[in-house]
């Protein structure tokens, strides 16, 4: 499968700006703007073309059911539940805490409609684990990937959020109108 995603990204276009930091053990890779189901798409890719075949994701428990659920389960996902408040935030930290390596890439959008906020459940996880957060671009309009240096979140959200939102400032997603552009410029 390597070679095919090895393909898609060359017949793409696709590059890779930046280095991911394959040292780190445990993190919470955010990937934005998430606009469009191709995200998921090169995200499968980059995760085969630097062998990163430990990173996990969460998707909604619908996706597991029926004939690609094995699929997912496959690619590293963790089906969940987003009708209810089942303390997501602690069950995903019971999961870093029972491994010792595991990487969880996350949307902060959580879904590919536009929003009016991220959500900040990865920014618990990432506290409350005491791991890395690691920003993940996929840039549709220069058709780059870029990661930003992994950073600890600090005790000022607020200031974390900005510098999370400036970090995806130049960023394009497949369908830049569901993007965060207007979360940008409101911070």
């Amino acid at each position: 499968m390597r070679i095919c995603w090895n393909l898609l990204l060359h017949l793409q276009g696709w590059k890779i700006v930046g280095e991911f930091p394959h040292s780190i053990q445990k993190a919470i890779v955010v990937m934005a703007p998430h606009t469009s189901s191709w995200d998921f798409v090169i995200g499968l890719a980059i995760r085969s073309k630097l062998k990163l075949y430990h990173f996990k994701f969460l998707g909604k428990d619908s996706l597991f059911k029926g004939p690609f659920g094995f699929f997912f389960k496959k690619m590293g996902g963790f089906p969940v539940d987003r009708s209810s408040n089942n303390n997501m935030v602690d069950q995903v930290v019971e999961l870093f805490n029972k491994h010792d390596q595991f990487i969880l890439a996350l949307s902060p959008e959580g879904t590919r409609k536009k929003v009016d906020r991220l959500k900040t459940g990865f920014y618990h996880i990432a506290k409350k684990a005491n791991v890395p957060i690691i920003l993940t671009g996929f840039d549709f309009g220069k058709k780059e990937i870029c990661f930003s240096e992994p950073f600890y979140p600090t005790d000022n959200m607020e200031n974390d959020l900005k510098y999370i939102l400036h970090f995806y400032s130049t960023i394009k997603g497949k369908n830049p109108e569901l993007g965060i552009q207007h979360l940008i410029e409101q911070a």
